[in-house]
């Protein structure tokens, strides 16, 4: 960065009260992005954000195939998943 050249006082006051004013703005910008996190990060608006989330998905060309394969591998996945935990119980 250059090095600025001043000829009166009433350019100094003029630049600092511009940085002034910047570093308040950039200060503001910075809660409201704070408070915005917080709202994001509350549960409901997690929950809300995955079931829009996955709705879109749903709508998208592929959900149908999805629509239709999460049931099946469900089907197959549970059954599979509870003979490996039953096995694993019994020490097999």
């Amino acid at each position: 960065m250059a090095t600025k050249k001043y000829s009166s006082y009433a350019q100094i006051d003029a630049d600092l009260e511009i940085l002034k004013l910047e570093k308040e703005i950039h200060y503001q910008k910075m809660i409201l992005s704070l408070q915005k996190t917080k709202e994001i990060l509350t549960p409901n608006a997690i929950v809300g954000n995955i079931i829009s989330s996955t709705n879109s998905i749903l709508s998208s060309p592929y959900g149908v195939m999805i629509k239709m394969a999460v049931p099946f591998i469900l089907n197959k996945a549970i059954p599979f998943i509870t003979k490996w935990f039953s096995k694993t119980k019994r020490g097999n």
